[in-house]
């Protein structure tokens, strides 16, 4: 395809897909950011904190029918026996992980398909967000961060506050409790948060229109059999990676815009809320990394409620607990907890091996960049820079692969009620299980280097 036909079909996919999408996009979203605005005017009002409690809790259950309607009402189930756990075991020291148990059993009822699977997979985002709320408050009251259990309206004001409810992401209960306060309202604060909107609708673009067109239409490589399989591979991965970056930069977005997400440094304040960093992604040193771009909250979530509660059965138990944990709470679906599992072995290989190869050749070759006093002879020289190169094409040889099954073509139906174990199978199977067959070789390796 010559350039001028080339120009015509990328004239032709803005028109048709590029324009619809945003269209549609903002058709769906313009409520809600009007709610976040309403909800963060009212907490600049000179009012009771009672009543800016109960802003958020009716502009929450507002936000959540209008992408939900009636099965919003599963979310505001979950939130009202959240409170009544918390509020009969006020007086235990083991609140996190008793209410961790009883959630754990309501998103199973749902799970087992006891309430209908597509209405399950639509609110299963919010059902999410609620529980992680619940769970480090929880937990948060049995280490005395927070002194008292909260009242009911300031417990359902944080558990369904609009800006977070929809959308994500998770914030602690005194990033909350900062927003109900109300920083004064600035450009910053305005200009930082529709510049959120504008990313976000950028990676929407990109997840629909550029990702599945991107061999050759884009970038104009072709190949044989083999390296097709990769090519569709890598497409189906960017449209996913991209698709996770739009909800990222939305919840950063709807969050500032309610009020939440700011630092205090004396008098300054930074609206600095970030959910996603996709050059991390995309571009990325190590796995390790990888996995706490994709969702900075929830991997600070993870690390705090769950990693460092289960480090005393060991690292590499601990891993496997966080990454079982994040599974179960994204819901019963075998691809989702095939390449979560996954992603825990592939983290700790490259982690221990990596360590590994820094002590030996004493060069900054770890998961995450070493500090500038770091011990290591190695820092900066050329073939430090290109080992660390070939881990960073390796962490996106197993990112294409681990996002191979996330069709953006697939049929709808599907999509909704969740990809089948046989759909996972084969696709991995397409691609000869390569990336679970390189972990084993990377894991061999550190046995023999050892």
């Amino acid at each position: 395809m010559d350039l001028t036909s080339r120009l015509v079909v990328w004239q032709q996919l803005a028109e048709s897909c590029g324009l619809a999408t945003a269209q549609q996009s903002l058709q769906q979203l313009w409520r809600l950011l009007l709610l976040c605005l309403t909800c963060r005017l009212c907490f600049r009002l000179g009012v009771g904190s009672t009543v800016k409690h109960a802003v958020s809790v009716l502009s929450g259950i507002y936000g959540l029918f209008l992408f939900f309607e009636l099965h919003m009402l599963w979310v505001l189930l979950l939130s009202v026996l959240c409170y009544l756990v918390l509020l009969l075991s006020r007086h235990s020291s083991s609140r996190g992980l008793f209410l961790s148990a009883g959630i754990l059993v309501y998103l199973l009822i749902g799970e087992l398909h006891l309430i209908d699977v597509v209405t399950w997979h639509r609110i299963r985002g919010s059902q999410m967000v609620v529980a992680m709320k619940v769970i480090s408050l929880a937990f948060d009251l049995d280490r005395r961060a927070v002194a008292n259990l909260p009242s009911p309206a300031e417990f359902l004001g944080y558990v369904l506050f609009v800006g977070t409810v929809v959308f994500g992401p998770w914030i602690s209960f005194s990033t909350y409790k900062n927003a109900v306060d109300g920083t004064k309202l600035s450009w910053l604060w305005l200009h930082t948060s529709f510049l959120c909107l504008l990313k976000s609708q950028m990676c929407l673009l990109v997840s629909t229109c550029i990702a599945p067109y991107l061999f050759p239409l884009f970038i104009p490589i072709y190949g044989n059999s083999v390296t097709q399989k990769w090519f569709y591979a890598y497409e189906n991965a960017v449209s996913f990676h991209f698709s996770n970056f739009f909800v990222g930069h939305l919840s950063e977005g709807t969050s500032m815009l309610a009020g939440a997400g700011f630092t205090e440094e004396k008098d300054h304040i930074r609206w600095d809320m970030r959910v996603v960093s996709p050059l991390s992604v995309e571009m990325p040193r190590s796995m390790v990394l990888v996995v706490k771009s994709w969702n900075i909250p929830m991997s600070r979530w993870l690390k705090t409620y769950v990693f460092k509660n289960a480090v005393k059965l060991g690292t590499f138990p601990a891993i496997l607990v966080t990454y079982t944990a994040s599974a179960l709470l994204h819901g019963l679906s075998f691809h989702l907890g095939a390449v979560l599992l996954s992603l825990g072995f592939i983290t700790y290989v490259e982690h221990v091996l990596r360590k590994k190869l820094a002590s030996i050749f004493s060069a900054c070759i770890l998961s995450r960049p070493c500090t500038s006093d770091c011990s290591h002879q190695h820092k900066k020289n050329y073939w430090v820079k290109l080992l660390n190169l070939v881990f960073s094409f390796l962490v996106i040889f197993h990112l294409t692969y681990l996002g191979s099954m996330f069709d953006p073509g697939a049929d709808e139906q599907e999509v909704e009620e969740g990809y089948a174990a046989s759909h996972t199978i084969q696709r991995w199977s397409d691609l000869n299980w390569a990336s679970h067959w390189v972990v084993f070789a990377c894991w061999l390796l550190y046995h023999l280097i050892q």
